[in-house]
Order: C-alpha cells, then sequence, then structure tokens
C-alpha cells in the first residue's frame, strides 16, 4: 500500500539537452511582407522574362522585319533590367531582415581570426589535424574563462549562501538510467549509405532550408513560406516526419551526393566502463546536476535540515555531438556551471525578490511567440505578479541572471528570455525560461533557467530506494486527509503477468483527480481504461485490482519532496558570445587600417593591465619593475612590454587583447595610465599607479572618476601612432 499527497511524473526527458539544442531561433514561420511581395513581384518578373524571350525567338525563326526583332529584344532587356532590379531588392531584404548571412559571416571570421590568432582558443590536437568539436582554451581564453567562473561563484555561490560541490565525471549506468539519459537522451541521425559517414538529420533539413531562403531568389513566395514553417515546426518532427522531409527535397550527404538512410535515435553520451573488469557500465556525465541530486540527503542534512537552500557546480560535461559546429557553441567537451536551488512545493516565494523585481529587460513569453510579435521589455515584478513567470524564485533567477550576463559584457539589447513553449518542455516541468544571446549564429540558448517541479529528485528515489524527502515539522498535530491507493497485486498478477510491477507503478504515481476518477469510474461501471506510460498502451483495470480511498490522519510534520528551481549556464557559449559583443574594429592613426579591439569590462579582461617604458633606458625599466611589483601585490594582472616598437603599436597589441589599461613609463616619478575604449590618458605619481588601476579594475572607481581626479596628459607620448 502506498499513500500519496502529490503526482509522481513519469519518466521523460524532454528538454535535458541544455545547450546542446538548435541555437538559431526559429520561432517565427511568418513571412515579412515586403520579402513576400518582392518574391511574387520577381515570379511575374521573371515569367514575363520567359515569355517575351520566346517571343523573340519566335520572330527571328518566322524572319520577321529587322525593326520589329529590335523592339522585341529592346523590351526584352527592359524586363531584364526590370527583373535584375527587383532581384537586388529581394537580395537587401533577406539580407537586412536577419536571414542574410553575408555581413554575418565575414564579422563572424574577424572575430574568428583574431581570437585563434591571439590564441584565445584553436582546435585541439592541432597539428594531427584536429578533432571536431573539440577545442583548447589558449593563455588569454583561460584568464577570460577563469574571470567569468570567477564572478559567477562571487555572484552566485558567495552572494546567495549556495553549497558547493565537485563530483566526478565519470557516472554510473544506473544514475542515468534513473534520470531518462539512457533511454532518451538522443538526436536524429542519418548515414550517407555509401560511405557510412554520419549527419545530425535536422541540421541537414534545415541548411537546406535556410539556403533556400537566402540564396535561391527564384523560389515562389509560397515555398518561401512553406521553408521558414519548416524550419518553425522542424524540432517536432518525428523520425518519420523528417525522414520524409528529407526525401520530398532530395537532400543527400553533403560531401558525397550519395543517399541517406533513413532516421534514427542516436544517444549522445560517451559510454565507458569502470574498472578493468568491464562489469561497471558507465558514462561520462552529460550535465552536472545529477551530482547534485543524488547528494541531495547529505547536503539537506549538512544545511541543518533547512529549506530552501541551494547547491552548486562548476564542472565539465560531455556529449558525443553527431556532427559538431559552430566553434564554442557545440562542442563535445564544455562547462557548465549549474545552480539546483531546493525550495518547498507549497512556497515558491523568494524573500530577496524586491531585489530585483523593477527590473525591465527584454522577455519573450510564449504567446508572443505564437503569435509571431517580438520579444518587449517587461518589468521582472509585473511578469511575476500576472502569472507569465510563474513564482517568485523563478523569476528571482531571471533577474539575477540577467544582471549577472549584463555586468559581463553582454549587451542587454542582444540579450533576451525566452519562454518555452508548452512542446518544449517536459510535462513535468512548471516553467522553463532561456537566456538567449544574439550572435552572428543568430539566438543562442546560453542559460537554461527552469522550475523542473519535484521529478529528478522523485527518479533518484525510486531508483536508489532512498527517500530524497525536506520535513516540515507542526507546531501542532494536523488532521490531513490523504489518498490511499492499495493495487491488489494478486489480481493484477493474474492477469498482467510478467507486466504487473508496470501497472502497479503506474497506478500508484496517480495525482489526486485521476484517482478520484478511476474510482468513480469503477464503481459505476466496474472497468476502467488506463494508460501505462512504461508499457506504451491502455491497460483494463477492474474493480477487484485496486480500491483507492481517503483516509484521515493526524501528522506531526509534514514529508514531501522538494521542487527544484535550476538555472544552468554554458560557459563557454556564453564565452563567445561576450567576444562577439566587445569585439569592434577603429581606424589606424593614418586611416590606413583597421584595427581590432576587444572591448571586455575589466572584470573580465584576460590581461587587466599593460606597462610600457617609453623607451629602453635602465632608469624608465627599473621604475617598470616597481610598478609591476605592486600591480603583483594587489592582485592585478599584468604583462610588461619592453619592445622597441613604437608606443601606438604597442597599444594597438593590447587593444587586441581586449587589455583595459596601459601604464607608459616615460618619468621615474610620474607615469601616464591610457584607458582602452576612449583612449584618454591622465598622468598620477608612479607610488600611485597600481593602486589606480586596482581601484578602476575592482569596481571601486570608474574612468570618469580617474579623468575628474588626475590631470589630463597631452604630450606627445599621447599621439599614438596607431
Amino acid at each position: 500500500m502506498r499513500i500519496l499527497s502529490a503526482f509522481i511524473p513519469r519518466p521523460q526527458i524532454l528538454s535535458l539537452r541544455r545547450f546542446q539544442t538548435n541555437s538559431i531561433s526559429t520561432i517565427h514561420a511568418s513571412m515579412d511582407p515586403t520579402e513576400q511581395s518582392l518574391r511574387q513581384s520577381l515570379s511575374e518578373k521573371s515569367s514575363s522574362v520567359e515569355s517575351q524571350g520566346n517571343a523573340v525567338r519566335a520572330l527571328k525563326a518566322s524572319r520577321a522585319a529587322k525593326p520589329e526583332i529590335d523592339a522585341a529584344i529592346d523590351l526584352l532587356n527592359k524586363l531584364k533590367l526590370e527583373k535584375s532590379a527587383v532581384e537586388k531588392q529581394l537580395q537587401s531584404t533577406i539580407t537586412s531582415s536577419g536571414n542574410g548571412s553575408l555581413n554575418r559571416e565575414a564579422f563572424r571570421q574577424a572575430v574568428v581570426n583574431t581570437l585563434e590568432r591571439r590564441l584565445f582558443y584553436i582546435p585541439s590536437f592541432k597539428i594531427y589535424r584536429g578533432v571536431a568539436g573539440l577545442f583548447d582554451y589558449g593563455p588569454p581564453g583561460c584568464a577570460v574563462k577563469s574571470n567569468v567562473l570567477s564572478f559567477w561563484r562571487q555572484h552566485f555561490i558567495l552572494e546567495e549562501n549556495m553549497l558547493e560541490v565537485d563530483c566526478p565525471c565519470v557516472t554510473p549506468e544506473v544514475v542515468l538510467k534513473a534520470s531518462g539519459h539512457v533511454d532518451k537522451f538522443t538526436d536524429l541521425m542519418v548515414k550517407d549509405e555509401k560511405t557510412g559517414t554520419c549527419y545530425r538529420a535536422d541540421h541537414l533539413l534545415k541548411d537546406y532550408c535556410t539556403e533556400k531562403l537566402e540564396k535561391d531568389l527564384t523560389i515562389s513566395a509560397e515555398k518561401a513560406a512553406e521553408y521558414k514553417d519548416v524550419l518553425a515546426v522542424m524540432e517536432d518532427y518525428s523520425p518519420e516526419e523528417l525522414g520524409a522531409k528529407i526525401k520530398e527535397y532530395g537532400i543527400t550527404a553533403p560531401d558525397t551526393k550519395n543517399p541517406l538512410s533513413d532516421p534514427y535515435p542516436f544517444n549522445l553520451m560517451f559510454q565507458t566502463s569502470i574498472g578493468p573488469s568491464g562489469l561497471i557500465p558507465g558514462y561520462m556525465r552529460p550535465e552536472t546536476a545529477q551530482g547534485i541530486f543524488v547528494n541531495f540527503k547529505d547536503l539537506y542534512y549538512y544545511n541543518g535540515r533547512k529549506l530552501p537552500f541551494a547547491a552548486a557546480q562548476i564542472g565539465q560535461a560531455f556529449r558525443n555531438e553527431i556532427s559538431p559546429r559552430q566553434g564554442l557553441l557545440r562542442v563535445r567537451e564544455f562547462t557548465l556551471a549549474e545552480i539546483e536551488h531546493f525550495v518547498d512545493p507549497e512556497n515558491k516565494s523568494h524573500p530577496k525578490f524586491s531585489d530585483v523585481s523593477k527590473l525591465e529587460f527584454l522577455m519573450f513569453p510564449r504567446e508572443e511567440q505564437m503569435s509571431g510579435q517580438s520579444a518587449k521589455k517587461l518589468c521582472l515584478g509585473e511578469a511575476v505578479a500576472k502569472g507569465t513567470v510563474n513564482n517568485e524564485t523563478l523569476g528571482y533567477f531571471i533577474g539575477r541572471v540577467y544582471l549577472f550576463l549584463t555586468r559581463l559584457g553582454i549587451d542587454k539589447e542582444r540579450l533576451r528570455f525566452r519562454q518555452h513553449l508548452a512542446n518544449e518542455m517536459a510535462h513535468y516541468a512548471a516553467d522553463c525560461w532561456d537566456a538567449e544571446i544574439e550572435s552572428s549564429y543568430g539566438w543562442i540558448e546560453c542559460v537554461g533557467i527552469a522550475d523542473r517541479s519535484a521529478y529528478d529528485l522523485r527518479a533518484h528515489s525510486e531508483k536508489s530506494g532512498v527517500a530524497l524527502v525536506a520535513e516540515e515539522k507542526y507546531a501542532e498535530p494536523k488532521e490531513v486527509e490523504k489518498l490511499v491507493i492499495n493495487p491488489v497485486k494478486k489480481e493484477l498478477g493474474l492477469a498482467f503477468k510478467g507486466n504487473q510491477k508496470n501497472v502497479v507503478e503506474s497506478l500508484e504515481a496517480m495525482n489526486e483527480k485521476e484517482a478520484m476518477e478511476m474510482k468513480a469510474t469503477l464503481e459505476s461501471k466496474g472497468e476502467v481504461e488506463f494508460y501505462v506510460c512504461t508499457l506504451g498502451k491502455n491497460v483494463s483495470i477492474k474493480k477487484n485490482m485496486v480500491s483507492i480511498s481517503k483516509e484521515k490522519k493526524k501528522e506531526h510534520q509534514r514529508v514531501f519532496t522538494p521542487s527544484v528551481i535550476e538555472p544552468s549556464f554554458g560557459i563557454g557559449r556564453i564565452i563567445y558570445c561576450l567576444y562577439e559583443h566587445c569585439f569592434s574594429t577603429r581606424p589606424s592613426k593614418a586611416g590606413d587600417e583597421q584595427l581590432n579591439v576587444f572591448r571586455f569590462p575589466p572584470l573580465v579582461a584576460p590581461i587587466k593591465c599593460t606597462v610600457f617604458p617609453l623607451v629602453q633606458n635602465q632608469q624608465f625599466e627599473e621604475a617598470t619593475k616597481v610598478i609591476s611589483k605592486e600591480l603583483t601585490s594587489v592582485g592585478i594582472s599584468h604583462k610588461i612590454d619592453i619592445t622597441g616598437t613604437s608606443i601606438g603599436k604597442r597599444y594597438a597589441r593590447t587593444d587586441e587583447l581586449g587589455v583595459p589599461f596601459a601604464i607608459t613609463v616615460d618619468s621615474d616619478t610620474s607615469v601616464t595610465i591610457r584607458e582602452r575604449d576612449s583612449k584618454d590618458q591622465v598622468r598620477v605619481s608612479l607610488k600611485e599607479a597600481a593602486s589606480v588601476v586596482s581601484s578602476v579594475a575592482e569596481g571601486k572607481m570608474t574612468w570618469q572618476d580617474v579623468w575628474a581626479s588626475f590631470p589630463h596628459h597631452s604630450s606627445a607620448a599621447a599621439d599614438e601612432q596607431e
């Protein structure tokens, strides 16, 4: 017999693939009216050109008079010019509406070239031609990543008093079986039928539709609308529907043009075995969250058996991507930072919600998505009050994520919070939002903030037999009415034989509404059809197979499974978007070239400061060493550049690394400090230099404060020969 007071959800994995889902948002299926009109006009112009061409050929074949043929040719040329003009308009419309890729690709290539040349990151195992989806972070990339993670710890773990854990990357199969990953953590794959090369099926369909929309100006408005519809609903396609579209469009293997197999599921986890016998199957973890869930009981006791509390973990995760691409956005090994905030499901208020309730930023509720509207600025407090965001705790973390990303340097105008559509959410989830950042690849999901209800703890409780629950002690005993579901195992065994266990578990998992409806049907009809999800079919339950009732009991405490609010951060994705948002170019002093600049905030800059002796002499080099020692003592990362190149070229080199400040030593008593973005310089004493840079880098002062407090520098050294 089992007493239930809440619904235990059936195992399901629908939104586990955080940060590896389709990166470019394809919510809007409707076509821009201008584009639709131009495509229609182009179709008409093409028909006119073809018709007039036939007329010219007919006149020539019939040996018509030369003036008549010349007039027909003039009209044909005029129609061709009109067609060309419409083509140019259409191409311009596609590009400006965000469908065109040429400008984005040129910008992206400039960013990636700079990142690889300055060793922010490079393909792993490069001398062996590399492996797709694996990258190495170089010195500046490591520094940026370290700074991002350091700020993440400060912003979340320290300020929210979270419990940090560090769990193994290798995970036993039983854990991931309970979570649903073993059975459901899949993507649909197709194979080249001749070479065996594998491709992700939805990527091939998406690439085909996107290329048609961007490069084929001859397709009709109706066909263009069809391709946009496919992009919008593609993630809902079954293997059969996806395969049918691939065949309908004649999509073949990109490299060989060979035919493709039908789509089939491929599990994305790296499988391994634990121990030399090979008898303990395991996987490289696809996320860090499961390590927190399985340790809930110990963490709950460590926290004094009090809710709410949050546990956090930063670590590597692994996903055996079918066809990795998009650089750091889709990789096979990556860093996740995840928070599991455990809360009473009956009280999801948050004591600090007022700290973020007045924030306004771009939000994209599901209603706006479904009606083809765009994201708009909403007040977070109002969104929670109206129920757009399910509860205060979820809203609080949405606000905290917004503050984290914008303080890192993410452009707030290119950051939005998109609510999951109903078909994106697992059935157990109460509400889910993604922090999406716009990049040259489109809108990229970088943080998922989900109210996952109590699914994870319940799944592990059932599989392990260990109760992962919390308690609330009552001041006085309470009389409560409990639902009691008592499956009659003997009768169920006779009826269902080896499937008895599946039926029993499904009966016990009913919520109160389901159970009472079953009770009423059994009493009136003696029999009811009941869906058993683990069998995938309906079975017939008779009155003698289960008893359902409500009992009144006195309780001294309430025992419940906590809900979990989970913010989950794809660190590599955030960093790549940060690179794009901070990248810019500006003309050199001579105006003959464009110089690259990463405008990182000091918080995340890989190096906070460079120190330049203006010229190579012992006096300046000694002063440089003094400043370097003082910078080290206050924890400011810096680099000394004593090369003989001009000061302007040295500035340009450090601007390209994103270094926010440069100290030029041109005296043994005072120095200049130059700010990267404005290129303004102030003069400070040698002894003050390190403390000034430290104060600005740590946010204790702004550059405007420095500019107002110290003399402005206007000597020849300020005339940068860039």
